[in-house]
C-alpha cells in the first residue's frame, strides 16, 4: 500500500511540476515567443510507455489542470489530452526503449495536432482567419521547442516510468 501511495504522489508531483513549469515559469522568460508544451511530453510519453490507459489518466489530470486554469470552457483541454493519451497508448506495440525517432515523431504530430485543434475551437470559430500568420508565428515555433525539448525530456521520463513499474512490481512479489 505504502508503494502504491508513493507511485501515485510520483505521478502527481510529475503533473503538477509540468504544469507549474509550463505556465507560471516559462511566461517569465520573455525572449520566449513560444514555449514547449511539457504536459503534452509527459501526456504521450507515458501514454506511449505504459499504454492506453496510463495515457488517458495523465490526460484526464493534465486536461482538467489546464481546464481550470484558463478560464475557458470546461473540458476543452480535457476532451484533446484524454484523445491524445489513448491515441499515443495504441503506439505502445511499437515502443522500443532506445528508439527515440517514434517519440520525436509522436511529439511533432501531438503537437501539431493540438495547436489545430486550439486554433479551429479558439479562432477559426470566432471568425479569425489568419491560420498563415498563427502557422507561422505560434505552431512552428512551438513545435520545434516542443520537439527539442522531448529529445531532452523523454529519456527522463523513461528512467521514471521503469522506476515506477520496478516499484509496483516489487509490491506485487511481496503482496502474493
Amino acid at each position: 500500500m505504502n508503494r502504491l501511495l508513493k507511485n501515485i504522489a510520483v505521478n502527481l508531483l510529475l503533473i503538477l511540476l509540468a504544469f507549474t513549469v509550463q505556465t507560471c515559469v516559462f511566461p517569465l522568460f520573455p525572449f520566449l515567443s513560444a514555449y514547449p508544451n511539457l504536459l503534452l511530453i509527459l501526456i504521450f510519453s507515458f501514454g506511449f510507455i505504459r499504454g492506453s490507459q496510463a495515457g488517458m489518466i495523465y490526460g484526464l489530470l493534465a486536461g482538467l489542470l489546464m481546464d481550470l486554469s484558463s478560464g475557458g470552457p470546461m473540458g476543452f483541454y480535457t476532451l484533446f489530452f484524454i484523445w491524445m493519451g489513448y491515441a499515443n497508448g495504441i503506439c505502445t506495440r511499437y515502443y522500443y526503449e532506445d528508439y527515440i525517432t517514434l517519440p520525436l515523431t509522436l511529439s511533432a504530430v501531438n503537437e501539431l495536432a493540438y495547436n489545430l485543434y486550439i486554433y479551429l475551437f479558439s479562432f477559426l470559430f470566432r471568425g479569425r482567419l489568419h491560420f498563415i500568420y498563427y502557422l507561422v508565428n505560434i505552431i512552428l515555433p512551438e513545435t520545434v521547442f516542443t520537439v527539442v525539448t522531448t529529445l531532452l525530456v523523454y529519456r527522463l521520463f523513461l528512467a521514471i516510468s521503469r522506476r515506477l513499474v520496478e516499484l509496483q512490481k516489487r509490491r506485487e512479489k511481496t503482496i502474493v
